[in-house]
């Protein structure tokens, strides 16, 4: 498999910049893996593509604001983006400058910030906050949302509700579980009406997920590690949706990544700490009916692990066929609901 084989070309404008006026407000897109057949739906028709007995699995990570900008010791100007929270005074970082700051050297982070650089580990820097507060508590207090680089204007005051879905709860990811976007309190309301079971995994987005692939040979690529959750409570929920005859479906990629990670054995089991599963044609699922996700980068991991969900050809005649019907491209995007090539 090659990395020419999921590329595609989108027109610039197609590129969500903005949310919807409201979260539900987005269009779907639905394909069934195994006939291919497309339908163009607004995301509010996902009450009639759900049924009683199916489980729906969300993300509950929660975006903290993980960009920081200042400068060196040595007066240059310098951007982090925290990757990982490791301990009150220490995180994992990607640090950007002309030039990469050395060991011991300190920055001065939105001019109240004492920062110092302990290590670098590959293409993160290890670094120390020296202050009393713990470093959630100066993120909160200075950090700037990371919106993903395709969206190229500032953060408004808008995004700080919108770039996170609804259900957040455990603080750690940089980047939005983006399909949860889409879902607002009612229509979570009225899908519990409809009998329609939910579920919540953590799954703490990377940075790491706007990373390029860099090889031609798909396979030898090598995924960033999170960190996860999948609960026995979850594992229990879904041998109870099977036992009824219920879908699994997974809202957005993450979720995916998680119940997959927890099922290598053949079986979900309870599963805490770190992942770095890469999903791309040929894969097995063992846990995961159906998918919510919104529409992603060409040549990404994210696009490979749809087109093996829903069959490379399937995914990528359904993104030729969102251009044409000027679907919108990305976080802020419209929506896709996918059934499997495969049962």
């Amino acid at each position: 498999m090659k990395l020419t084989d999921f590329q595609f070309d989108i027109p610039p404008e197609l590129i969500a910049q903005f949310p919807t006026a409201d979260r539900t407000a987005s269009r779907l897109l639905a394909l069934d893996g195994l006939t291919g057949d497309i339908q163009d739906l607004q995301f509010t028709n996902l009450m009639t593509l759900l049924r009683p007995d199916d489980l729906l699995v969300f993300n509950n990570t929660k975006v903290i604001p993980a960009r920081l900008l200042g400068q060196k010791d040595s007066g240059g100007k310098v951007e982090v983006l925290v990757e990982r929270v490791l301990d009150q005074h220490r995180v994992l970082a990607h640090v950007r400058s002309s030039k990469s700051p050395g060991p011991n050297r300190h920055l001065l982070m939105e001019d109240k910030l004492d920062v110092e650089v302990l290590a670098r580990q590959g293409a993160l820097f290890e670094l120390y906050f020296h202050h009393a507060n713990t470093v959630t508590d100066l993120l909160q207090q200075y950090g700037r949302l990371p919106l993903p680089p395709y969206i190229e204007r500032d953060v408004s005051s808008s995004d700080l509700e919108r770039y996170q879905t609804v259900y957040a709860q455990h603080i750690g990811a940089v980047a939005a579980p983006t399909a949860g976007l889409h879902f607002d309190k009612p229509l979570l309301e009225a899908l519990s009406a409809k009998g329609v079971a939910t579920a919540e995994v953590t799954l703490h987005v990377g940075a790491g997920t706007f990373q390029p692939v860099r090889v031609e040979d798909v396979e030898t690529h090598q995924m960033h590690s999170e960190r996860m959750d999948v609960s026995q409570q979850v594992c229990d929920q879904i041998a109870t949706t099977r036992a009824k005859g219920g879908r699994v479906i997974a809202v957005g990629t993450t979720s995916v990544r998680a119940l997959e990670s927890a099922s290598q054995s053949g079986e979900i089991q309870p599963y805490n700490g770190e992942t770095d599963i890469f999903i791309y044609p040929g894969y097995q699922f063992h846990s995961v009916d159906a998918l919510i996700t919104n529409f992603h980068l060409s040549e990404s991991t994210l696009l490979m692990l749809v087109s093996a969900f829903a069959g490379k050809d399937n995914i990528l005649a359904a993104y030729q066929h969102a251009i044409e019907q000027q679907y919108r491209f990305f976080s802020y995007g419209d929506a896709m609901f996918l059934t499997r090539d495969s049962q």
